[in-house]
């Protein structure tokens, strides 16, 4: 099986960059699956449901968010109906929204994805590691799910290794996301999981991750409170990485960066 899956997608210049080159991507690799990251799609700041549907139209089967996903208020009574838009995994039970996604590729195979967010420098949730730890236990790699996908929504580099070795060999692949700046370290794990500690943003490079850069820089020198924070606007990029998995094992045999 080959698996698409895109980073963080920041305002206009990141959807503009993505769209349009989605059904290319999956024809060129070949791809039976498609995840999108969509955290930043919505003027910077999460998604809505028409942005939404735009990608699944271009050929996403599954859309992750993160820390910004209920930034748009409208989504908030939309989320629950649409079950391939998933929310953190570890969230307090009961948190609207779909926490795992349990698909079927559109040739038949299945696929789940795992969405846990970071806790260091991030929200105060629960355990990312116990909670997949939880879901794993109803899914059988290469057994009732033909690829397990985990999106790892988290800020430090440290954590997010710490948990592609937790997972070693119990799911296809571990991406982190949320940082925005991709990482050299694409590879698969010794026991058969691909890994990349972060895929990258899709959207403007010339830009403080994806945004105008004098913003930050004010917040950075004045240390204090500044305007908004707005998405740079110029050409997009598109980051992610392609996943190829063994039909038989549902574990990875390669893990290639794609970038447009």
């Amino acid at each position: 099986m080959n698996i698409l899956i895109l980073g963080d997608i920041v305002g206009r210049a990141g959807r503009d960059a993505v769209i349009p080159a989605l059904p290319k991507l999956r024809a060129e690799h070949k791809i039976d699956f498609c995840i999108v990251n969509v955290d930043n799609a919505a003027h910077g700041f999460g998604i809505t449901l028409p942005l939404a549907m735009e990608f699944f139209a271009a050929g996403a089967d599954c859309l992750t968010l993160g820390n910004h996903g209920f930034d748009q208020k409208e989504i908030m009574g939309q989320i629950d109906a649409e079950p391939r838009l998933l929310r953190g995994l570890n969230y307090p039970r009961g948190t609207m929204g779909k926490p795992v996604g349990n698909y079927t590729a559109r040739d038949g195979r299945k696929v789940a994805v795992l969405h846990p967010m970071g806790l260091v420098h991030m929200a105060n949730l629960d355990c990312p590691f116990l909670r997949c730890d939880e879901e794993l236990r109803s899914l059988t790699l290469g057994g009732n799910t033909a690829a397990i996908v985990v999106d790892f929504h988290a800020e430090a580099t440290s954590e997010k290794q710490a948990l592609g070795h937790y997972l070693d060999g119990r799911v296809s692949a571990v991406v982190g996301t949320h940082t925005h700046v991709p990482t050299a370290d694409a590879r698969v794990l010794r026991r058969g999981t691909a890994y990349q500690t972060d895929l990258g943003m899709c959207g403007d490079y010339d830009s403080v991750i994806g945004f105008h850069t004098q913003t930050p820089i004010d917040r950075f020198v004045r240390k204090i409170p500044t305007a908004k924070l707005e998405p740079a606007n110029g050409t997009g990029q598109l980051r992610g990485a392609v996943i190829a998995t063994d039909d038989k094992t549902g574990l990875a045999t390669a893990i290639t960066a794609v970038s447009c």
